[in-house]
């Protein structure tokens, strides 16, 4: 509470009083104060920011624009692995790009209200870090979400597994699509 009383004048275009020091900050033109909050100040009823205090209006009113930041899309949020993979010495353009193939199907299914939980880009971030310390992607993954309860771990090694198989060839289809025309074939006979 008493951040956001020293804080308000401030907001306003005001001179800040230092009372230990005894003096005065004018802001310069241009000052502008920003700030971030994963609830809109409204408070988390959902347990995911249970720190996340609810302000009131008046102060809310003090900040006149509000941008909301969404994931970034799949070829920003590979480059930001791929400087992150660059940084840590382990760069790999496929595990970078399988990474934010199986972060944006989480996010999709969790939009759809189908799962409780997220990757976030940060978690990402940290997963590639984990991978430069032990060059393995499953044990790099698994510590990274090793957080979440253990169905929602188990899902998301399930769906980054799928990842992490090779897509089926043309020849591979048609074999398969032989197979099941010869068994369908001989059930007739």
């Amino acid at each position: 509470m008493l951040f956001r009383s020293c804080i308000q004048g401030i907001l306003e275009g005001k001179p800040f009083y230092n009372k230990k020091t005894g003096d005065v900050i004018y802001p310069e033109p241009g000052f502008t104060v920003i700030a971030t909050a994963n609830t809109k100040g409204q408070g988390s009823e959902s347990g995911k920011y249970i720190a996340a205090q609810i302000l009131d209006e008046a102060f809310l009113e003090r900040f006149p624009i509000t941008v909301e930041q969404e994931y970034p899309s799949p070829a920003i949020e590979k480059k930001i692995i791929l400087n992150n993979m660059n940084l840590h010495n382990c760069v790999n353009e496929e595990f970078a790009g399988k990474l934010v193939k199986w972060a944006e199907v989480i996010r999709k299914t969790y939009m759809e209200e189908a799962i409780d939980e997220m990757i976030s880009t940060r978690r990402l971030v940290h997963i590639v870090k984990a991978f430069s310390m032990f060059n393995d992607h499953k044990k790099a993954i698994e510590l990274c979400i090793n957080r979440f309860d253990k169905d929602t771990k188990s899902a998301f090694l399930d769906l980054y597994k799928k990842l992490e198989e090779p897509a089926p060839t043309e020849e591979t289809i048609n074999v398969r699509s032989e197979e099941h025309t010869s068994e369908l074939q001989s059930r007739e006979t």
